[in-house]
């Protein structure tokens, strides 16, 4: 299918749910981060994965979230400037839907690849008709439900309720039988719905037919088949079915076969028995020994998907046909290398001839190019002259290459952007990182929203454990080694603590020359935030003895001091941001450090009380002078 669809479901899903939601579904349908093009072909099954991711993340049905696809698949078609042709195809519910099956006709230049499906109008009266709908995609019953409620409402002002009343799914094919109502009272009659017969002639391969193959196998292309039964207020309904016997006092327009058949050139006039008996000249000159043979076993019906027989025919004259020759078209010229072995596509109208009791079927060939046309010795002078088969023919063979060269470009564009927009995602990557190692990613998200730096720092953590850690004789080590040498041993001792701190899962707050601060319970409380940072502390005694003075040689110490309590923690400042903690706690930690030993763990009361009946060796200090603090009691771990 083309990006348009993708594209309209990529916008319901932003506009209804946000982006993020978005790009989840986008992971989770294993769908490359892309921009889709309106105009590019995709798989049909991305947005069947879609719908399905979708209701995974959303917890919605697939039919839910097809239906709503289709609903606003429509409300967005005015974005794309087809909401006028949608306007004018009828001045109602019922002229609309009749013309529906030529819909995807009149899209067929702007979107030449489309496989579109079939739409035929049956049993149709004043009150209701039912409309029939074959394709060979399987998985959109919901999605045509949403789209045909949807016009209603937009385009006549109509509710109306869509009922599916039976679903049969087999390999071969789909069969829904569903009811369509607007909200009006109907007479019980009309809410009777005897199933549609069993169509066991539609098979499996849901191919494109080519020449190769038969009645069968065409019918096989069919997938899916549904019936909507619509009932609404088909007051505009006429009946025009035509009759078939002589009407009386026609005026006689006599006309010789020879001048019909020049009007007409690729027309076949056939009987009841499908015989063909009359050829336009065109068609002759293409396959000179049609006449007498039977339609159907010569031709296959690409359009409507409907068995090849007379009474299909006569039951759907208001359908454009498309058929496709079995024979393929030999080519004339006699220098080619390699002729081509291509079938005849035809496309056009059936009428009934009352008078003779036939159909005649007004045909032109379906030519993408004038090298086609050779190819096949089908000359301008043999497709209509009263249509516009050969101003298309020509006037596209005229723009091709300027569309071809300007296709090229949005082409490479596209490439381009795709490599910009892939960058970009690399890009915000990394500046992901990077903001997330200054700053815990809930804070940060939190200040992508709006939130400002100040409301960061609302949040109270009452119980928290916080270490300090600094180098002995820093000061006078620094006297007597070089400033990259000083980089270069601090690089060392804080790559080990980094490591240190994630498998501790505690949170590095900051490194202030040669002291190291870490904290457990923030951002994430955890009631075992003084085992965690106690672990760290004794794992970086153990993990340092490698590490050697450079001044002197010998093995570096450090102090280490921990105290638990209360913290207010945020973002403040506008320029270099970074999460701090404020609160006494802060400073009793500091000061643990400080008034420490080297290779020891000093710790307060407060962090022992947290670790009684755990197997941690404490041994009491005593009382000490604590600057700012006075006396406290503590203890070595």
């Amino acid at each position: 299918m083309y990006g348009l669809y993708l594209e309209a479901v990529n916008d319901y899903i932003n506009e209804s749910y946000g982006e993020d939601v978005w790009r989840l579904i986008e992971a989770r349908a294993e769908i490359p981060h892309l921009k889709f093009v309106r105009h590019q072909m995709y798989n049909d099954n991305l947005i069947l994965r879609l719908a399905k991711a979708a209701g995974e993340v959303l917890g919605k049905t697939h039919d839910e979230l097809m239906y709503a696809f289709g609903v606003y698949m429509v409300k967005r078609i005015g974005n794309y400037g087809y909401e006028r042709i949608l306007k004018v195809l009828g001045r109602n519910v019922r002229d609309f839907i009749n013309e529906l099956d030529n819909l995807h006709e009149y899209f067929r230049f702007s979107f030449p690849k489309v496989q579109p499906p079939s739409f035929c109008v049956e049993e149709e009266c004043e009150t209701s008709l039912t409309l029939h709908y074959r394709s060979t995609r399987k998985g959109f019953t919901q999605f045509v439900k949403g789209q045909l409620s949807q016009v209603g409402r937009q385009f006549y002002n109509t509710d109306i309720e869509v009922e599916i009343l039976s679903k049969e799914e087999t390999e071969k094919m789909t069969y829904v039988v569903s009811e369509e109502q607007h909200t009006f009272v109907f007479p019980e009659s009309f809410l009777t719905h005897t199933p549609p017969p069993t169509h066991s002639h539609l098979p499996e391969n849901p191919k494109f037919p080519t020449a190769a193959h038969t009645d069968s196998q065409i019918y096989s292309a069919l997938s899916a088949l549904k019936v909507y039964k619509m009932n609404f207020d088909n007051a505009a309904f006429k009946h025009r079915m035509p009759q078939q016997k002589t009407a009386p006092g026609y005026e006689k327009l006599p006309m010789k076969r020879g001048i019909f058949f020049d009007m007409f050139p690729f027309s076949v006039i056939f009987r009841r028995d499908m015989t063909m008996y009359r050829i336009g000249d065109g068609l002759k000159e293409v396959f000179s020994d049609l006449q007498g043979k039977k339609f159907n076993e010569e031709f296959t019906l690409v359009r409507p998907m409907l068995e090849f027989s007379w009474d299909n025919i006569y039951t759907h004259l208001n359908n454009v046909f498309e058929l496709l020759s079995k024979a393929v078209v030999e080519s004339k010229q006699k220098d080619m290398r390699e002729p081509p072995k291509k079938p005849l596509h035809l496309k056009g109208q059936m009428k009934y001839v009352p008078q003779w009791d036939s159909l005649i079927f007004l045909g032109t060939p379906i030519i993408e190019t004038v090298e086609d046309m050779i190819k096949m010795g089908v000359y301008v002078n043999d497709l209509n002259l009263h249509d516009s088969s050969r101003e298309l023919i020509l006037a596209g063979t005229q723009q091709s290459a300027e569309l071809q060269l300007a296709l090229d470009q949005e082409q490479q564009k596209y490439a381009q952007l795709q490599e910009i927009i892939k960058k970009l995602d690399e890009e915000k990557k990394r500046g992901d990182s990077l903001l997330y190692a200054m700053i815990p990613k809930a804070v940060a998200d939190r200040l992508r929203k709006g939130i400002t730096a100040l409301e960061t720092c609302q949040v109270v953590f009452p119980d928290v454990t916080i270490l300090f850690s600094d180098v002995v004789k820093f000061n006078e080590i620094c006297i007597h080694i070089t400033p990259m040498q000083v980089v270069d041993m601090l690089n060392e001792i804080y790559i080990v603590f980094d490591t240190l701190s994630e498998k501790h899962n505690v949170y590095k707050v900051e490194t202030i020359r040669d002291a190291y601060m870490v904290v457990a319970g923030v951002p994430n409380k955890t009631t075992f935030h003084a085992h965690h940072i106690c672990d760290m502390a004794l794992d970086m005694l153990s993990s340092i003895d490698h590490l050697k003075d450079p001044s002197t040689g010998d093995n570096i110490q450090i102090r280490v001091g921990i105290h638990s309590g209360m913290v207010v923690a945020g973002v403040v400042g506008l320029k270099m941001p970074r999460y701090c903690l404020f609160g006494d706690t802060v400073n009793t930690a500091s000061r643990m450090e400080s008034n420490g030993v080297g290779m020891q763990i000093h710790i307060s009361q407060t962090t022992k009380d947290h670790l009684e009946h755990e197997p941690y060796i404490i041994e009491e200090r005593g009382k000490i002078f604590v600057k700012g603090k006075g006396y406290m009691k503590t203890y070595w771990l």
